[in-house]
């Protein structure tokens, strides 16, 4: 029988752990619905409204309870039952889908109701990300960890790949939303399912008085605790930072459709496929991660994987071949993939447990707010710079964020091994 000290599984050594193979499956599970659902929702809001406006508010509707609840969201993780609370949400994705199923069959051209809706499932991600960060120490042990971070990030990232594809095929198939809201129906039960077979590690040391006190107490105090612990922890408050002005700064996502018709003189097809690159190079990296893990220097590969980044956005900026966009994006997903495993691990491994759900909740809004700003600087710029000088503007500025965080965190640059005993307090 195999185990995880095997030579062999070296670098599968998460799934070796039953907890993790429930959870690494619900998570995929749940996060093809959601991208089948999101798939289905564009198409069909564009096609009642004929306004890209009204597809801006679709990302909207999602990010704006988020933003509203994160901090509370992050408290409940560290309150209540983890496994408990994740499949509540799963159960509110799951909930969702069918509500947008009956949306299709009784109002199929009201958008406001669609919006409703979404909002609904934007509150359900507002807890789901801390609570499936928070949980996931507790499913392997702490040497196996790493191996598990990379894991759960290619895990999300070919869900991701797979989601949107699957649901495009079961909307042209069966011309219209209502077979892919049902698909994500009975893919978010089969995630329960599996959640259903989790039954998380204990944690070993057990919790002092005074903090199960303040757990149990919700105060603005104990809500913000998440943003006191990130400021007084320079290598998580490095981390964070530096990955949310380098998307804010160096994301090119909202501009490709411009790039595929006006630069590339590609159609849809190759809209797709540039869509598609950052993400089959981050699965891709992940994987290799997985099985050939980052042991030393840390933070100077992460500095540098973000460097990347910025060097591939710009390359992307100034090419004029599809084949070489195409290069550029999936090396610009590789890079993105490590600084994003390296990240995780940091903040993970370096946060106390009864803070995870409250330090993962203001991760998520770090994440939210650079993603949709960065759209927005992204479409600022072009408007006032152009296309091209906007994304190679973006990628110099993340350089420059580079050489400024390692100045301004030495902690981080200074970070090796991404061990407890490494990155906790003495």
């Amino acid at each position: 029988m195999l185990t995880a000290k095997d030579p062999r599984l070296a670098g599968r050594a998460a799934f070796t752990h039953p907890n993790f193979v429930s959870y690494t499956l619900a998570l995929f599970l749940i996060v093809v619905a959601r991208e089948m659902q999101s798939v289905a929702v564009g198409w069909q809001v564009y096609e009642i409204t004929r306004r890209p406006l009204d597809l801006g508010y679709v990302g909207l509707a999602q990010f704006a309870p988020g933003f509203v609840l994160f901090l509370f969201a992050g408290h409940a993780a560290d309150l209540f039952d983890r496994r408990k609370l994740l499949m509540a949400c799963y159960a509110g994705y799951g909930v969702c889908s069918a509500l947008l199923l009956a949306i299709s069959w009784h109002a199929p051209h009201s958008v406001h109701l669609i919006y409703v809706v979404l909002a609904l499932t934007g509150v359900c991600r507002s807890f789901s990300f801390p609570v499936s960060r928070a949980i996931l120490p507790h499913l392997v042990p702490e040497e196996h960890f790493a191996n598990a971070v990379a894991w759960n990030s290619s895990t999300f990232q070919i869900a991701t790949i797979a989601g949107p594809a699957a649901g495009g095929i079961a909307y042209a198939l069966f011309h219209g939303p209502k077979a892919v809201y049902a698909l994500a129906v009975i893919v978010s039960i089969l995630s329960i399912i599996m959640t259903l077979r989790i039954h998380p590690l204990p944690a070993s040391p057990e919790e002092p008085a005074e903090v199960v006190a303040e757990k149990a107490t919700i105060s603005l105090r104990t809500v913000l605790a998440g943003f006191r612990f990130i400021f007084e922890k320079k290598v998580i408050l490095g981390s964070i930072s530096l990955d949310m002005f380098a998307v804010l700064l160096g994301g090119a996502v909202a501009l490709l459709p411009i790039y595929a018709k006006e630069i590339l003189h590609t159609g849809p097809w190759g809209l797709g496929l540039l869509r598609s690159a950052p993400g089959v190079g981050a699965a891709l990296t992940a994987i290799a991660v997985a099985h050939y893990p980052i042991r030393r220097h840390a933070g100077l590969a992460m500095l540098s994987c973000v460097a990347a980044f910025g060097v591939f956005t710009i390359a992307f900026g100034i090419s004029h071949s599809l084949i070489l966009s195409l290069i550029a994006l999936f090396l610009t997903g590789a890079a993105d993939m490590v600084s994003v495993i390296i990240r995780a691990t940091l903040i993970q491994v370096a946060t106390l447990d009864e803070m995870r759900g409250r330090v993962n909740a203001v991760d998520m809004l770090f994440i939210g707010v650079s993603n949709e700003l960065g759209e927005f600087e992204s479409g600022l710029t072009a408007q006032w710079f152009g296309t091209v000088p906007a994304v190679i503007v973006g990628g110099v500025g993340t350089l420059v964020v580079i050489a400024v965080w390692a100045w301004l965190f030495p902690e981080l640059r200074k970070a090796d091994e991404l061990t407890v005993a490494e990155l906790m307090p003495k």
